[in-house]
């Protein structure tokens, strides 16, 4: 029989002569504590490779031992536990639970529960709802969910906007959203409570309908309701912070914060600086709009001094002050003037905007149910039911079958329940929950225990024929807000190099139209329309070119004439291009390939 290759954090430090019996040893005196329970042991029969890790840095999670097809953890155990007699350090000490890293866990085999222990077993996990995350717990009923919906709820519970920090008042991070009322969720699971995530909610319990709406609600938008929205439904404040420092130069020169005059060079106007005090920085609570001043900088000349008319050297200051982003508004919330780790003084301003929910901004369940506002109604106009109560949201019954979110429709269902009576139906995964306690509650409080009611249209005010699946969920906002992607150009900046409209929104960008837009305009025989996007409204240049050789011409403004460098010829015609393209001459010729282009006249 061959030895057992043995690795200690991936290095080759020896062999045995029985790898598998070695394992076992290993873990025996680690159940033990003869050996650290941070070290972890893994056998790989098919290469006879035994792996022992003991390095920082493992993913590591905790699992119930099992013996001859019995959990170690006994009653006695969860008696100690509960009356605090013993702690979790004391079961790792006996051996009774042990942490696994993902290399020894292909060494186990794991049951989910007690029940479901036999003798081949090795390990019972502790809750089956470990398999789970921290996020992913969060979200209510997930077993009864897809999985790429869970997956998208964990995903989008990170962009959830709420209390992120209870300080933010006094804190300066570059972006932060704070919701103004936000609700503890009414599906709390008991992963939440145990990491104290409702202490940071981060949503609201909203009366969700699901049903269609005059096709406003087409493609997953969804409806929200104006009275509710003016009531602060999704409300937030948005700040964000301006930094500006005086930094120093080489030769003794630095920056300087000041009212810059209006002699300097690159001065904005009277009207931007209108906000800013003696000391160049802005007064909290200004309101203030795009291109408006905050912080007033003057810094040192890029290049050397300039000799003046005295013969002296003249110092020509620039003027390089922050101001607001183009596009934003907002409310000067603090200014902080501080020192820098340099030494060298430092001003930041943080600024709020109120983003009160509108068309085209983002929403979401803990189901993986997002979808963009697609209406405002007004209170009069949404349905009601015979207590004249009105949905907040009506979400599009299309969005639940292909889904399979069942999970969202339960939510509905146990927030309905839990607001009529105050009674926690425990949505925690893999947890028994007490359904017909939710429809006994319903039915005591005169609901149906479906959770379907009779809607009248507010519009006509006539009954609707179907019956409306009615109940409360938590919805959360999400950080995409229509406000801070809205973008569009007329005029404005170009790339130096390729003379094309400079990319992104911060950059005051144009819009990309790309292959597919261009195949478009082709199916739609635009060709004029695709002609002015493409090169008119880019970077039409005209160019002079050689009749004889098809180089590019040249045209001496002192000498007035008109020639070709290459063939010196005076034949030379005005040719309308891309200056991509002339750039692409250039480059090619830069690399020893000189390109003709030949000229014929217009059919």
């Amino acid at each position: 029989m061959e030895e057992s290759s043995v690795y200690i954090n991936g290095k080759l430090v020896g062999f045995h002569e029985n790898g598998k019996e070695l394992v076992d040893n290993i873990r025996k005196k680690r159940r033990a504590s003869e050996l650290p329970i941070e070290l972890n042991v893994a056998y790989y029969p098919d290469v006879d490779e035994v792996y022992i890790n003991v390095d920082g840095g493992r993913a590591r999670r905790p699992l119930i031992v099992v013996q001859d097809g019995k959990s170690l953890l006994t009653e006695k155990h969860c008696e100690a536990l509960q009356k605090g007699k013993i702690a979790w350090d004391d079961l790792l000490k006996e051996g009774v639970a042990e942490y696994l890293d993902a290399e020894e866990e292909e060494n186990a085999y794991i049951a989910t529960t007690n029940e479901a222990v036999n003798d081949e077993h090795t390990h019972v996990e502790v809750h089956p709802s470990l398999i789970l995350g921290v996020i992913t717990s969060a979200a209510p009923f997930p077993e009864h969910n897809s999985a790429p919906r869970v997956t998208m709820a964990s995903a989008m519970l990170k962009q959830a906007l709420g209390l992120y920090q209870s300080n933010f008042n006094v804190r300066m991070d570059t972006q932060a959203h704070v919701m103004h009322y936000p609700q503890v969720p009414l599906a709390l699971t008991k992963q939440s409570r145990i990491i104290g995530a409702h202490r940071r909610p981060a949503g609201q319990n909203l009366v969700v309908a699901i049903m269609p709406f005059y096709g406003y609600n087409m493609e997953d938008a969804i409806i929200l309701n104006k009275a509710s929205v003016e009531r602060g439904i999704g409300r937030t404040m948005f700040y964000r912070t301006y930094t500006a420092e005086e930094r120093r130069y080489p030769g003794g020169q630095k920056d300087r914060f000041e009212l810059p005059n209006p002699e300097i060079q690159g001065f904005r106007g009277e009207e931007a600086y209108r906000f800013l005090g003696e000391d160049g920085i802005i007064n909290p609570e200004a309101e203030i709009v795009g291109g408006d001043v905050l912080i007033g900088k003057t810094s040192p000349p890029r290049f050397l001094e300039e000799v003046g008319e005295l013969s002296m050297i003249e110092e020509k200051r620039r003027e390089n002050s922050v101001i607001l982003r183009h596009g934003e508004s907002g409310t000067v919330d603090a200014v902080m003037i501080t020192e820098a780790p340099t030494g060298n003084k430092l001003v930041k301003a943080r600024v709020r905007t109120q983003k009160i929910p509108e068309i085209g901004d983002k929403f979401a369940s803990r189901h993986g149910q997002k979808g963009v506002v697609g209406l405002i109604v007004p209170q009069y106009d949404m349905p009601f039911n015979e207590q004249g109560i009105s949905p907040d949201i009506i979400m599009n019954p299309h969005a639940v079958p292909s889904r399979m979110t069942v999970g969202h429709v339960l939510e509905i269902i146990g927030g309905k329940a839990k607001s009529l009576s105050g009674k926690d139906f425990d949505p925690t995964a893999f947890e028994p929950t007490d359904y017909e306690g939710m429809k006994r509650v319903l039915l005591e409080n005169g609901f149906r225990p479906n959770g379907k009611e009779v809607m009248y249209d507010g519009k006509t005010g006539q009954k609707i024929t179907a019956e409306i699946f009615v109940g409360v969920t938590y919805y959360q906002r999400l950080k995409h807000l229509v406000s801070n992607k809205m973008h569009a150009r007329s005029r404005g900046p170009v790339q130096i190099l390729t003379r094309q409209p400079t990319e992104g929104r911060a950059r005051d960008g144009g819009l990309r139209f790309g292959e597919m837009e261009r195949d478009t305009l082709i199916g739609h025989g635009a060709s004029m329309l695709l002609l002015e996007r493409l090169l008119k409204e880019s970077d039409l240049v005209v160019e002079l070119v050689c009749e004889k050789c098809g180089s590019i011409a040249v045209e001496d403004q002192i000498r007035k004439k008109k020639y070709c460098p290459v063939c010196d010829s005076t034949d030379v015609q005005p040719v309308e291009m891309s200056y991509a393209f002339k750039l692409l001459l250039n480059e090619l010729r830069a690399l020893d390939i000189s390109p003709k282009l030949k000229l014929e006249d217009r059919a």
